[in-house]
């Protein structure tokens, strides 16, 4: 197990959480879809944070390609 952080370097994590990170509150509309959510994450070797982004950023870019009109039209 690590060594406590003190106050300060908490503090001066936090600032810089804050400067560099944005942050989103997610909310699942039924019980359970965490857990499912925090398994599905594990089996795939990652975060629950790493798996939700890439699971927006490959989301985005489906989205994005499937919008694109085929060439020539």
């Amino acid at each position: 197990m690590g060594m406590p952080v003190s106050k300060a370097q908490q503090k001066a994590v936090n600032k810089y959480v804050k400067e560099k990170y944005d942050r989103v509150l997610v909310t699942f509309n039924m019980k359970g879809h965490k857990d499912i959510i925090k398994a599905h994450a594990a089996a795939q070797g990652e975060s629950v944070n790493a798996f939700i982004n890439r699971a927006i950023m490959e989301t985005m870019q489906r989205d994005s390609t499937a919008q694109r009109p085929a060439e020539g039209q």
